[in-house]
């Protein structure tokens, strides 16, 4: 892999800061968690290699803009912000289909793979879902058991519990 330079910002939320690199084209390429710096640091390794730098700027207005309406209740501006990823080709078709999940819905693992024509792939659905590493954005969240109950979400399930209680989705007993 050649050098590339990523940027490093923050943002406060609701549930706490988030963490946020961006490129040089103006897109976002990762989204965490304040007290999760170790996954999200291996996360960048992973994607973008060893030899990435990531230097402290603030990420374009129109990503921050989008974020805090997000979190002040416009849950439909996620879909405007720009993304860009690396990963395999599996990962990026999952993270795709994240994005095409409404806001306010809720998909079992089962019924991701199934969408996208693999529908026996559910246990590496899952593991896509969880190497995402744009959180919230790639909305991750949105996926659900297939009894309805929350598991795991990288940035907490209280933190996933919020972020669909804040979209709107209806969440079952299991998952309350």
């Amino acid at each position: 892999m050649t050098q590339q330079t990523l940027f490093y910002d923050e943002i406060e939320t609701p549930i706490g800061k988030g963490l946020l690199i961006t490129d040089s084209a103006g897109n976002l390429r990762a989204f965490d968690w304040e007290g999760y710096e170790a996954r999200f640091l291996r996360l960048l390794r992973l994607h973008y290699g060893s030899k990435t730098l990531v230097a402290p700027k603030p990420a374009p207005v129109a990503i921050r803009r989008a974020l805090r309406a997000y979190f002040e209740g416009d849950v439909a501006l996620l879909g405007s912000i720009p993304c860009a990823t690396a990963g395999t080709e599996f990962q990026r078709a999952v993270w795709k289909a994240l994005r095409d999940i409404p806001a306010g819905q809720t998909l079992s693992y089962g019924a991701l793979a199934a969408r996208l024509g693999c529908p026996k792939a559910v246990r590496a659905v899952g593991l896509a879902n969880g190497a995402n590493p744009i959180g919230v954005v790639v909305p991750c969240h949105r996926v659900i058991g297939s009894n309805g109950s929350l598991t795991g979400y990288g940035g907490g399930l209280e933190r996933k519990r919020w972020l669909l209680a804040h979209e709107g989705a209806s969440l079952s007993a299991a998952a309350a």
